[in-house]
């Protein structure tokens, strides 16, 4: 399945809920988010069959998101039932690892293949100041709790805030040394809640290589996404670099996403939804809503061209 511009769409996001049990100052408001009533939303049911219908298009990858998706109840049920779904490759999860000591050999035995966690600092302080609540030490038991289940590979998720982790840069990557995991810097991105935080707060991912030129691309680049590889020599992991701002790689998009209240955004960084409950209620199927989407999809975003900052944070969205 391909768009106008030849790209191979073969991975969905799907948003499960955009509650959290965090409130990151880039991703969402302090005071949270107003509840939705469960008619605005997807259901289960509905995201199942969805799935299917993007199966049978070619997607054959799926990351399920939040928010915070291990916070919706019935999580380990819908897990079951797409990871039952023939033709998937890849099960995954993007998450805050805080509930993982909980259900990490439960996602595995339904059929998760790996996750992603989400940490911006080892320092317990920091960590506490950027969610405004959590506590590191809960998401280093969530990723012990991923490798014991065989959640691999894992990958851990820095978003790169200047003044608040670039000090940390050399920490997150000689982390690698002696854990086998991926540890991928994302470029700070002005998305609802984050645009004034990141206008002042950008760092290029440059500034990794800079701290540590020791560092050395693959011999083999991994192109199984957008993040460019690198590796400390003698290091069990490996660093990654999202560069979204620094560097587009639209070329390269092979995603559309679907928000929890059911919006399928052909491109992250544009405020044009296709509304899939609407189309539903005019007899579309789910094929069809698929396919105009990825019609839809732009061939590049124009998040450095002084474009109208989008009003949807991370959180709605799908992180």
């Amino acid at each position: 399945m391909k768009d106008h511009y030849g790209r191979k769409i073969n991975y969905m996001r799907l948003s499960i809920t955009d509650l959290c049990n965090l409130r990151c100052v880039y991703c969402m408001p302090e005071e949270g988010i107003e509840k939705r009533p469960h008619k605005k939303n997807l259901s289960f049911e509905e995201m199942v069959d969805l799935v299917k219908a993007g199966v049978a298009l070619g997607i054959d990858k799926i990351r399920l998101t939040g928010g915070e998706p291990l916070v919706r109840h019935g999580i380990i049920e819908l897990v079951r039932e797409i990871g039952q779904i023939p033709g998937i490759k890849d099960l995954t999860m993007t998450t805050n690892g805080i509930l993982l000591p909980k259900y990490a050999k439960e996602l595995k035995a339904a059929g998760l293949t790996r996750v992603n966690i989400s940490l911006d600092t080892f320092d317990p302080e920091k960590y506490h100041k950027i969610t405004r609540w959590g506590h590191v030490e809960d998401v280093l038991a969530g990723i012990k709790a991923a490798k014991e289940a065989g959640l691999h590979p894992i990958k851990i998720n820095v978003v790169l805030i200047k003044g608040f982790n670039d000090n940390e840069i050399e920490t997150f990557v000689h982390y690698t040394m002696e854990n086998e995991v991926d540890v991928r810097f994302i470029e700070l991105m002005p998305l609802g809640e984050s645009s004034d935080y990141a206008e002042h707060q950008y760092l290029s991912n440059d500034e990794v290589l800079k701290r540590v030129p020791e560092l050395q691309p693959l011999a083999e680049p991994d192109k199984s996404g957008p993040a460019e590889y690198y590796q400390l020599p003698g290091a069990k992991g490996r660093v990654g670099l999202i560069n979204p701002i620094s560097k587009h790689f639209c070329k390269e998009c092979n995603r559309i996403r679907v928000t929890t209240d059911g919006k399928i955004k052909p491109c992250l960084h544009s405020n044009q939804e296709i509304d899939i409950l609407a189309l539903r209620k005019e007899g579309k199927t789910y094929e069809e809503i698929i396919l105009h989407a990825i019609a839809e999809k732009p061939e590049k975003h124009h998040i450095n061209d002084n474009e109208k900052q989008l009003l949807r944070n991370m959180n709605e969205i799908g992180g």
